[in-house]
């Protein structure tokens, strides 16, 4: 029995030394300044480490997951022409453009949306009796702020963040890259989204709704086949380094664009294939792509693919978010290529 004590005490206090589980000592983020996702060592210091390099306010906020009181500070802001991004005041991660900030009278900061998924972790906060969803750093866990679903269009979503846990950093807008967006619907998102993300060229995936006119539908009530909504992605992409062509190509061929409101087991009509354009060249091209399939004959049904122009796109919750990275699953549930 003692030995037994003693192999569990090793376990608690050794655990990572002895194969257990641990958190990553690595993860992957978007870099804005040179538009591509790289791979950087998580920052990981003890509240006596921390106190040691960041003032104490900014201590109490980012560590202790304190918060600013209402219209106490400001995010600096860029002078006329310059441009930039608002980085974790803790460790210098890239977390919000300056173009996303907008004013919501709340007395906090308040953004659009992230650089990208990567660079923020989300989490539920169930304190003081109330259900938030937490904004954390990636990289070093600071607490940043919290995320509503009351913001303005085009993302519906309102990131409320204490200024003492950004600064500013200035980019030189002549380098800067365009990120473009596409989306499209192949069914059960959460393969797709895992396709999509490792495709060297694209920035980030969201998976959420779109298509239907529920507003802010949750995933129970897409699952009813009564909002009109399909399980879609959301993709940033670097048209530098993939074309929206490229991806159409992989769109076609990760799913079965011939089985109407279905994709293998999953039926209804959230299921459905289709593209949602954001501009008139994007609806060239899929109507095009989609003429080549047909002329080429190498589908045995017709195609029920919907193009119809992107009217809004609702983040799903965050549990759906990354989902096969979060189980260590692989995207066995879509086809890879189509030969």
């Amino acid at each position: 029995m003692k030995n037994l004590s003693v192999l569990l005490l090793m376990i608690i206090f050794l655990g990572g030394d002895m194969g257990i589980s641990a958190e990553p000592k690595k993860i992957k983020i978007f870099d804005v300044e040179t538009n591509q996702i790289i791979e950087v060592d998580r920052i990981i210091k003890s509240d006596v480490e921390w106190k040691k390099i960041i003032p104490p306010e900014q201590f109490k906020v980012t560590r202790l997951k304190g918060t600013q009181e209402p219209f106490s500070g400001q995010c600096p802001l860029p002078k006329k022409g310059e441009g930039g991004i608002y980085v974790c005041a803790d460790c210098g991660t890239d977390l919000f453009k300056e173009e996303t900030k907008f004013e919501s009278g709340t007395g906090w900061p308040s953004f659009l949306n992230p650089v990208s998924e990567l660079n923020i972790i989300a989490k539920e906060d169930n304190n003081f009796f109330l259900h938030r969803v937490e904004v954390l750093c990636a990289r070093c866990d600071a607490h940043l702020g919290h995320v509503f679903d009351d913001g303005p269009l085009p993302t519906g979503k309102r990131y409320c963040i204490n200024a003492i846990a950004l600064k500013f950093k200035k980019i030189n807008n002549k380098n800067d890259k365009k990120v473009e967006m596409a989306t499209f619907a192949a069914g059960c998102f959460w393969g797709v989204e895992a396709i999509f993300r490792e495709t060297k060229g694209v920035v980030d995936v969201i998976v959420g709704y779109a298509g239907g006119d529920t507003r802010n539908p949750t995933y129970e009530q897409v699952c009813t086949d009564k909002t009109g909504h399909a399980e879609a992605v959301e993709i940033k992409f670097n048209p530098d380094l993939i074309t929206y062509q490229n991806l159409l190509d992989i769109f076609w061929n990760i799913h079965d664009p011939t089985t109407l409101n279905r994709q293998g087991p999953d039926v209804g009509s959230q299921y459905r294939s289709a593209i949602f354009y954001h501009n008139e060249k994007q609806k060239e091209l899929a109507l095009a792509s989609k003429v080549k399939l047909e002329i080429d004959k190498k589908l045995k049904g017709k195609i029920t693919t919907e193009i119809v122009p992107i009217k809004r796109f609702y983040k799903a919750e965050e549990y759906h978010q990354k989902y096969f990275e979060k189980h260590g699953l692989k995207a066995t549930c879509h086809l890879r290529y189509r030969q």
